[in-house]
């Protein structure tokens, strides 16, 4: 019993001593602010058990976590001052709670947006499609990752670079070793690709005259010390733009001491040379340095600028999807990134550079999430869509990674993602849109003055991605579009209520409209599905593989393509669609502009980043959209060029 009671009292001190080391403003949520929201939000409403509206105010028991999710405490204080929370049915808050609850929030989201944070970067590898650009930058071999390594798990902002999904398993470095190998032999094998990275190691007759004499003479090989010589040239010159910054002297004693190894163990009659070459160059392409793109993580509290490599590799990574080249490498030697003009003068080389496509198409295919379109996997049913084949598929697809590059690179204009009168063509596409004239397999630029299409909800490849295998659907399309064009994502929906079909068996796209009608009458479902809804309804003069079609199959009576939003505003099909859009071009710029931060980054935008992205937005507008002062300032921003330790990193020790 004593001993019981004396590890009671042990305890409780112990409660007491943790408490106490909170800080004080910490201690004053738990003691006056917390119980305001518990008696008046939490216990009736919001809680784990309930959560009116998708909300769990239960969740945000530190001050931490309130910063963390901002957004949502933006949208409860609108609720306290405008007397819509607690509601009607709920007694009001005194002025002494309304008063004390806004101004502590009030002043945590403020303390939050007030101090810079770049937010958290881990160490991550090369996603497969950075790998795959690597490779070929690197070494001029073509690899398809698609068909040698698992596909990457999206994450993040929506995209395959996400970090925090980007680890190693043993399957994946058993992938690495066979493909480094099979890369290197066919690297060896086209003789003018080596010898770009590996010149011949010949000497002329009076060199190895010169050779024999000081061997004879002073037993010095001059032979063997100008292969090191040429050896350690190569080695140097191919594992920095592996390494994406210069060796460490170790570093290249180390390959090179492994090539000593393995050309000493060769006989004298073989090519040495270049097999020992060949065996250094596998070394660096299973290298973590190569594999994994890990920034310093100095043992400090606050954030840093990272260094003028660890800059380059973000500018590269994020421009190219690949390696810094040797400019950009000699740029961050010279500290020239530091220089906001010369920073500049980098991103124009590098987005008039032909491997700025690649971003265009990873971020776009993603961003639109029209990349599944590449998977053979991807089908539609084939009785009711016997035309959609690999061809079309590969045909709708690259109609809008084109778009997206010349409105990238040649009209520098994102706003015409909205309502370009213009697209990209290939016969089968064009056959597929009903459009003559257009002949063979390369794409080209087609005039639409006058026809039914314009921007990306014109595409065939959004059209397509956002309907369901046998028919369209509005409540996708409507998502879609809120989510990427007006930035205003629907909330996930609550529990228990019946999906779409359970509400009402729909035999055929006749009975759409009105079973979608019968859903939202739940009031739980309406606040989501009166513009979702209105908004792909707009669409559906397009088929689920994206024709244009006037009337629903067998049916004379037009499809009904009217809606409006809350807003007001009142739209007939998908042209009159697009000119609403056009007028929300401040919601567009947000949204844009968060996905373009979070692909750059290759993490998460959090509340954090709200100043990030509200003055990157107001950059684009007062541009009118033109993307590259727009990804100039990006690069310019504060989560770009700075960073913060990675405290796991620190407390286990781990260093490459």
């Amino acid at each position: 019993m004593r001993l019981h009671l004396l590890f009671s009292v042990a305890f409780l001190f112990s409660a007491v001593s943790v408490f106490a080391d909170w800080p004080k403003e910490q201690k004053h949520f738990w003691d006056v602010v917390q119980p305001i929201m518990e008696d008046n939000c939490n216990r009736s409403c919001h809680n784990a058990d309930d959560r009116k509206g998708g909300l769990n105010l239960d969740a945000f028991s530190f001050i931490v976590a309130i910063q963390r999710r901002g957004e949502i405490f933006v949208k409860l204080i609108d609720h306290v001052e405008n007397g819509t929370m607690p509601p009607d049915s709920k007694p009001p808050l005194t002025k002494m709670e309304k008063d004390t609850l806004l101004f502590y929030i009030k002043k945590y989201i403020r303390d939050a947006l007030d101090k810079p944070d770049p937010g958290l970067i881990t160490s991550r590898r090369l996603s497969n499609r950075e790998y795959e650009y690597a490779i070929q930058d690197l070494t001029s071999v073509i690899i398809n990752t698609d068909s040698l390594l698992p596909r990457d798990p999206g994450g993040g902002e929506g995209f395959d670079n996400f970090a925090k999904t980007l680890y190693i398993t043993p399957l994946l470095m058993e992938r690495y070793f066979d493909i480094g190998e099979s890369v290197i032999e066919q690297m060896y094998a086209n003789h003018e690709t080596w010898q770009t990275h590996v010149p011949e190691n010949s000497f002329s007759l009076f060199q190895r005259i010169k050779h024999w004499w000081y061997n004879w003479f002073y037993h010095r090989d001059l032979a063997y010390e100008a292969t090191l010589q040429n050896a350690q040239e190569a080695i140097g010159s191919f594992a920095t733009l592996a390494y994406r910054r210069y060796l460490a002297p170790l570093e290249r004693d180390n390959l090179l001491h492994f090539f000593e190894e393995v050309y000493q163990s060769l006989p004298e009659d073989e090519p040495r040379y270049d097999a020992a070459m060949q065996e250094v160059f596998k070394v660096v392409l299973v290298s973590h340095h190569f594999l994994i793109r890990q920034e310093a993580d100095p043992p400090l509290e606050d954030p840093y600028p990272v260094n003028s490599f660890e800059l380059a590799t973000r500018l590269s990574s994020f421009l190219w999807c690949s390696i810094p080249d040797v400019e950009l490498l000699e740029a961050a030697y010279r500290e020239d990134l530091r220089n906001p003009d010369l920073l500049r003068k980098q991103v124009r080389r590098m987005l008039d550079d032909p491997k700025a496509r690649r971003m265009a198409e990873s971020f776009v295919s993603q961003w639109l999430e029209i990349d599944d379109l590449t998977q053979p996997t991807y089908d539609k049913d084939e009785h009711l869509f016997p035309e959609f084949d690999a061809e079309l598929r590969t045909a709708m697809y690259g109609e809008t990674v084109e778009y997206f590059y010349y409105t990238l690179s040649e009209s520098r204009n994102f706003l015409e993602l909205l309502d370009g009168r213009f697209t990209f063509l290939n016969e089968t596409l064009a056959d597929h849109y009903g459009i003559d004239g257009v002949k063979g397999n390369e794409m080209r630029k087609v005039n639409l003055e006058g026809m039914e299409r314009g921007g990306i909800l014109g595409m065939a490849s959004v059209l397509t991605a956002t309907s369901l295998p046998n028919r369209t659907s509005p409540v996708l399309r409507g998502k879609w579009v809120m989510e990427k064009i007006l930035s205003t994502p629907p909330k996930p929906p609550p529990p228990n209520v019946p999906d779409l079909e359970t509400t009402r068996e729909i035999h055929d796209e006749l009975s759409l409209r009105e079973a979608l009608v019968i859903h939202r009458e739940n009031p739980s479902c309406f606040g989501c599905h009166q513009d979702m809804d209105d908004l792909g309804f707009a669409l559906e003069n397009y088929d689920a593989i994206g024709r244009w079609r006037t009337f629903y199959n067998n049916s004379s009576k037009p499809i009904d393509v009217t809606g409006s939003l809350k807003s007001g505003e009142y739209f007939e099909g998908a042209a009159q669609l697009r000119k609403v859009l056009i007028s929300k071009q401040e919601q567009f710029a947000k949204g844009i502009t968060r996905k373009m931060l979070g692909f750059a980054l290759g993490r998460s935008i959090v509340f954090k980043d709200t100043k990030t992205v509200e003055q990157l937005a107001k950059i684009l507008v007062e541009n009118r959209f033109d993307p590259v002062p727009f990804i100039e300032e990006l690069v310019l921003s504060y989560p770009f060029q700075y960073k913060k330790t990675d405290k796991v990193v620190v407390d286990r020790n781990i260093g490459v």
